[in-house]
């Protein structure tokens, strides 16, 4: 197994990121990248030794001050004047991972050669990438439209020895792990700041992180949705093939032929139904389920680009010689797909809280509150509750932040995307929704027993025997908390030991 991905031109795709994470592979640059580093530096250079005119961000202030000349004896202090004053983060602390992956995809954005960075800069950001040293990142301070400034301020921190890093556990003093390793404080040159602090990689790696998560999410939903429709006695023609090639959404046909692949061999689902439909959150799973996958599917290909490409400002083109100062670094792409990604997984939680709430509702059969004694015992009846609240707080959630926006730096930032809120908003949501589904298998698996002697698929039926080892059947009251927890670890778990595909 190849343990080494080489930073390159070669697209990028969800799964070799995915890959990279779960192999923990090391990242070092391609000769390719290398050249185009040096080459472009060396252009700069050149440039602003033999053209006394400004080149905004180059030799100028930034932002409203874009009019004011920088001497070129002033241009190291000028970056990093930059670097200090925009690292202005507050709030949470973005988790290890994205900060992980934020290094990765700005070493991949300044590998095109149109950045202008210096080699020793993005091989001191490789350095930090493999040896896990990640700095110390805050949630709250980035519009999404100059880049994420405030966070990547942050993460550029400890390139000149300042700010925070967490390492070996640790939150640590940049300037006492640089020198744990050797390592001398990079002097930033023109341009540098301005090439790590303009991008979208806080909005690109949460993004990276969500889809991931989602995907995995979306197949469990189908997963988690067979088995409470087993459990509820449900019924197979809904999912039959011909209902959906009449309306064929790519999503929708996905997802009937799951539910059937995962409910053939079912006794359950064969046997006589003494009633003709199901309610719309069984019925309607392909509908519902299947336009989250689509919407997936375009977030998908939203991020892919996003993270193939240039996103810092301006941009150097050494074959063209010309520097241009566009808007390359405005989330409004990406602001917008994470909302769309917002609202298309908290559908998945509102419908798997339907049928937690009818599985409960003492019909077709099934104990009220699927617990033997009810009323001396409220069995799965606060689950509920909990799901439903989680719901509520969803809908809060999804309510997209791309549609605000507000004037900063002195009028010349005059429409932000705010793509950071929904990337922080849309991680809050996706993980809820794990939270709503790990009841929903919680009730299913509870309810299905009420339905023996009668048997599953074998699918279902061997996955319900591994997670009951990890949670056990509830025969009368007990702390419910601790059962939804083992649950959620269960699904981790599972995740973590099956590579689910992401289609």
């Amino acid at each position: 197994m190849d343990t080494i991905h080489y930073i390159s031109s070669e697209i990028l795709e969800l799964s070799t990121i995915n890959d990279i994470i779960i192999q923990n592979k090391k990242i070092v640059l391609s000769k390719e990248a290398i050249h185009k580093i040096e080459t472009c530096r060396t252009y700069l250079d050149d440039k602003i030794k033999n053209q006394d005119q400004p080149i905004y961000g180059i030799n100028t202030g930034f932002g409203s001050l874009c009019d004011v000349k920088i001497s070129n004896e002033n241009l190291t202090q000028l970056q990093e004047n930059l670097v200090m004053s925009h690292a202005c983060g507050i709030g949470e602390q973005v988790p290890k991972a994205i900060v992980k992956l934020m290094l990765f995809l700005k070493v991949q954005s300044l590998s095109y050669g149109h950045s202008g960075a210096q080699l020793q800069t993005v091989q001191r950001l490789i350095d930090f990438y493999n040896h896990d040293v990640l700095p110390v990142i805050y949630t709250q301070g980035s519009l999404g439209a100059s880049g994420d400034l405030a966070p990547l301020a942050h993460l550029a921190l400890p390139l000149i020895a300042k700010g925070e890093v967490m390492y070996k556990g640790k939150q640590e003093d940049a300037q006492n792990v640089l020198s744990e390793f050797g390592w001398e404080p990079i002097q930033l040159q023109s341009k540098e700041g301005l090439a790590l602090l303009n991008g979208t990689q806080f909005m690109s790696a949460y993004g990276i992180h969500l889809l991931m998560k989602s995907y995995k999410l979306s197949y469990f939903a189908d997963f988690i949705g067979s088995i409470s429709l087993d459990a509820f006695d449900g019924r197979i023609e809904p999912f039959n093939a011909l209902v959906h090639y009449v309306r064929p959404h790519k999503g929708q046909i996905k997802t009937a032929e799951r539910v059937r692949a995962f409910l053939e061999g079912s006794e359950l689902i064969s046997k006589h139904k003494d009633h003709v439909q199901d309610p719309y959150s069984f019925r309607c799973m392909p509908q519902v389920h299947g336009a989250t996958k689509d919407t997936l599917d375009y977030v998908r290909n939203v991020f892919k680009t996003e993270i193939n490409a240039v996103t810092d400002n301006p941009n150097i083109f050494v074959e063209e010689d010309q520097i241009i100062s566009g808007g390359n670094f405005h989330g409004q792409p990406l602001a917008l797909a994470l909302d769309y990604l917002k609202i298309a997984m908290s559908e998945l939680g509102n419908i798997s809280e339907r049928r937690i709430y009818q599985l409960v509702s003492g019909l077709r059969g099934l104990p009220t509150f699927l617990v033997d004694n009810p009323g001396l015992n409220s069995g799965f009846m606060i689950p509920q509750y909990t799901a439903a609240s989680i719901v509520s707080a969803n809908k809060q959630l999804a309510t997209p932040a791309s549609v605000d926006s507000i004037v900063s730096s002195n009028g010349q930032e005059d429409h932000v995307s705010m793509g950071a809120n929904a990337a922080t908003q849309c991680y809050s949501l996706v993980v809820n929704i794990e939270r709503i589904l790990a009841i929903e298998l919680l009730n299913a698996s509870q309810a299905i027993y009420f339905r023996r002697p009668f048997k599953s698929s074998p699918i279902i039926e061997t996955f319900l025997r591994s997670y009951r080892i990890k949670v056990a059947f509830v025969e009368e009251d007990q702390v419910f908390y601790n059962l939804i927890q083992d649950t959620l670890h269960f699904i981790d778990d599972f995740c973590i030991e099956n590579d689910l595909l992401f289609d």
